[in-house]
């Protein structure tokens, strides 16, 4: 079967034929449909991020279960599945206590002395995020993936994984925002689109989109957004405080940049929470004002993957979408087939608007 192979940072992926091993204990062979490219696997072609090469990034996935190891028990044969980088043991203090986005067990590898999962002629190839997912198929732990409604088709519910999820959750599970509240959304990529939409679905009464781009600030209009503030031609923590007459009750940060962050933190009224989404490069430090920081019980938190509870919330999205809550058509502006996939990561290094997904 091909797959995208990744060998060197910043070169570009090859399409090669690779091997997957037959599913063992608790694995299951999946037939991908498609697969979202995905800031995060941009992080790891830069090599900002590390990881053991050669591997298969994609870690944005929906496929259709084609084959079960013996001890499976979570999912069968035909099922519609969105793949979940990392997947949790769900045994541990964190996962028994509701928290699987921090579980301390997250390793499904198989052991070294084992057969890989994937191998290039004869050679091993790493595994990313447990997932690989622009192959046309992947070999996965059942704890990798969460069960799908059918319905939902696989192209769309691709980008719930990641950028949909991480987007929502930040909104429902993180910050928890209230009706009525008002939010602010610095930097509306992928990720930021779905905060946008998660605030509307949430019943903010105002829905501030910040960003230096016209064309994602119109998208983010078009997902609920009802004031948008162009950084590059406001002062954005002005035209915020303004706006919410005095500061934000939720500002949720999701462009990953020190400087930006910063920056939220002053468009936060009395009181308020700062939720930190984008992932910057390793030891990136932040700094705000204690004196303000304290006296006004403002919270800062941290949200990784939209404090994701794979079993529960990602079905939850996907009836979301079929209930015409959620609208994943808008986020889905490319396409790609799998030889192209260089032209998908090309096409997001210059913030072009909304997702690019391959289809396989």
């Amino acid at each position: 079967m091909k797959a995208a192979v990744f060998r060197e940072v910043l070169q570009p992926q090859t399409i090669e034929d690779i091997e997957l091993d037959a599913p063992k204990g608790r694995e299951i062979l999946v037939r991908n449909v498609a697969a979202g490219i995905c800031h995060s696997d941009l992080l790891f072609f830069e090599g900002t991020w590390d990881h053991p090469i050669p591997t298969i990034l994609g870690h944005e996935v929906a496929g259709i279960v084609e084959a079960v190891g013996p001890e499976v028990t979570s999912v069968k044969i035909g099922d519609h599945i969105i793949g979940c980088a990392g997947g949790p043991c769900y045994e541990c203090r964190y996962c028994v206590m509701g928290r699987p986005i921090i579980c301390i067990n997250r390793s499904h590898d198989r052991p070294a002395s084992d057969t890989p999962r994937i191998r290039c002629n004869g050679a091993k190839i790493h595994q990313y995020g447990q997932l690989s997912g622009f192959a046309e198929s992947m070999l996965i732990h059942e704890h990798a993936c969460a069960v799908i409604p059918k319905e939902i088709p696989l192209h769309l519910a691709s980008i719930i994984g990641c950028g949909v999820a991480t987007g929502l959750g930040a909104v429902f599970n993180t910050a928890r925002v209230e009706p009525g509240a008002s939010v602010v959304v610095t930097g509306v990529g992928g990720v930021g689109l779905n905060s946008i939409q998660g605030a509307r679905i949430a019943g903010a009464s105002k829905i501030i989109a910040v960003d230096i781009s016209t064309d994602n600030l119109t998208l983010a209009e078009k997902l609920g957004a009802t004031h948008l503030v162009n950084a590059a031609q406001v002062n954005a923590v002005e035209a915020v405080r303004e706006i919410t007459k005095g500061g934000a009750d939720y500002v949720i940060e999701t462009s990953g940049s020190a400087k930006v962050a910063e920056t939220s933190f002053d468009m936060l009224g009395e009181g308020a929470v700062l939720t930190l989404v984008g992932l910057p490069p390793h030891g990136t430090k932040i700094a705000f004002d204690m004196t303000k920081f304290i006296p006004s019980e403002m919270s800062v938190r941290g949200c990784h993957v939209g404090s994701l509870r794979p079993r529960i919330d990602l079905p939850r999205y996907c009836e979301m979408y079929l209930t015409g809550a959620l609208d994943l058509e808008s986020l889905v502006t490319q396409t790609y087939s799998l030889p192209q996939i260089n032209d998908g990561f090309a096409r997001l290094t210059k913030g072009t608007k909304g997702r690019g997904v391959v289809v396989f």
